[in-house]
């Protein structure tokens, strides 16, 4: 009756299946995971995820949020921090400190944080820009 066969799911199988919190849903407390998140409830605490995070238009995170990538159209307010890009829908409303990448903002978001953006940045050196001050005029020798 019982088989020791059962097929138990693996690694992979596990992280690509989206975690989704309703409309409706209040969870206190801090999160953990490897797979992706649609968030259209309300979450008090702590998110850590390497999965895409997608918070519809009736979601609300009050907390910290580290991830890669956050696609917001609904509300924050804490402590965000991404590896990757923010990207903030019209109706998006951020408000706290942000640390991120790339940051995509559509018209009509609000973003009322101080925002570090981190990544690879290329630095403007007294060379480089003598290099192109120079291009234009003529050497004599």
């Amino acid at each position: 009756m019982f088989s020791s066969n059962s097929k138990k799911p693996t690694a992979m199988e596990v992280t690509t299946q989206q975690n989704i919190i309703a409309e409706g849903t209040t969870i206190i407390g801090d999160i953990v995971s490897e797979g992706p998140f649609r968030i259209d409830g309300k979450i008090e605490g702590n998110i850590k995820t390497n999965g895409k995070i997608v918070v519809g238009k009736s979601g609300f995170i009050k907390g910290t949020l580290e991830g890669d990538t956050v696609d917001f159209e609904g509300k924050f307010s804490g402590k965000l921090i991404l590896s990757g890009t923010l990207s903030l829908k019209s109706t998006a409303h951020i408000e706290g400190e942000v640390i991120v990448s790339k940051l995509a903002v559509d018209p009509g978001a609000t973003f009322n944080a101080t925002c570090s953006m981190k990544g690879a940045v290329k630095a403007l050196n007294n060379e480089n820009l003598k290099q192109t001050t120079n291009s234009g005029s003529e050497k004599t020798a």
